[in-house]
């Protein structure tokens, strides 16, 4: 095996929830680039649907699939629905979450019910759809003694600095990040997090709004560039997702142009 070959995802199947957004159907154009089959899951399979078209349309393997994130029963439906359509799945990227939509960032200020509505998204939907795949990967597990399966958890950045429900929920996640890598260690699965920086994408420019004072700070916080691309995870993201991580669990790595840098 060469070592570019550690990064291969040939026969592997991938989940992205929130794959109607920008950042999720990205993703999965990237896995699919990498060798995976494909499946863009979202609420909105609308645009789940013609977001994998597109990818298709290139000569990959890519469909859309329906899920709410907040139920179990959606989340079993949906991954039963990717492995009677590919035989099996490999891989989880829980990118499905709620930001540009929060109407106050403020803990004081947010009612509770955007509070709780935020950490179900952000939060348990990670752990919902988590359990959902964990038995595929499992029974793959149990085939192949070589085998890992490969969760990633998109976090953020604004997890280690104050920013409301949303980094609340985010560096939530990293912990339960952290408890799932131990739990599964033994079933051979790795959980791991990805946590972007500053993105230029719809949510991102919602976020900061039309406030040329806030991007020109963020431009002096971030040693490498203010504003990522969904291209500049891409690397870190097929690292989580391949064999080339299988001796790593339970991590967060910060992409973000050292924006976050912890010892």
């Amino acid at each position: 095996m060469s070592m570019l070959d550690l990064f291969q995802l040939n026969n592997r199947v991938a989940i992205i929830t929130g794959g109607a957004g920008d950042l999720g159907s990205a993703f999965g154009l990237a896995l699919a680039k990498a060798g995976a089959k494909v499946a863009l899951a979202d609420i909105n399979k609308e645009i789940a649907d013609k977001r994998a078209a597109a990818i298709a349309a290139q000569g990959y393997d890519c469909i859309g699939v329906a899920v709410d994130v907040s139920s179990e029963d959606s989340a079993a439906a949906m991954a039963k629905a990717v492995a009677d359509k590919f035989g099996r799945i490999d891989i989880l990227v829980n990118a499905a979450a709620l930001m540009k939509e929060i109407p106050d960032y403020s803990v004081m200020g947010i009612d509770m019910t955007w509070w709780n509505k935020v950490m179900t998204i952000n939060l348990n939907g990670p752990l919902v759809c988590s359990r959902a795949v964990v038995p595929y990967m499992v029974k793959n597990a149990e085939a192949d003694v070589g085998y890992f399966g490969k969760i990633i958890n998109i976090t953020s950045g604004g997890a280690f600095i104050p920013s409301g429900v949303y980094g609340a929920s985010k560096l939530a996640l990293v912990s339960l990040t952290a408890s799932l890598g131990r739990e599964l260690a033994a079933s051979r699965i790795n959980v791991n997090a990805l946590a972007p920086g500053h993105m230029d994408t719809a949510s991102g420019d919602v976020s900061r709004g039309d406030n040329p004072g806030l991007v020109a700070a963020l431009e002096q916080m971030v040693p490498l560039k203010t504003f990522g691309n969904p291209a500049d995870l891409f690397g870190a993201l097929i690292y989580l997702s391949s064999a080339a991580s299988n001796w790593v669990t339970g991590q967060n790595l910060n992409t973000d142009g050292g924006w976050i840098m912890r010892l």
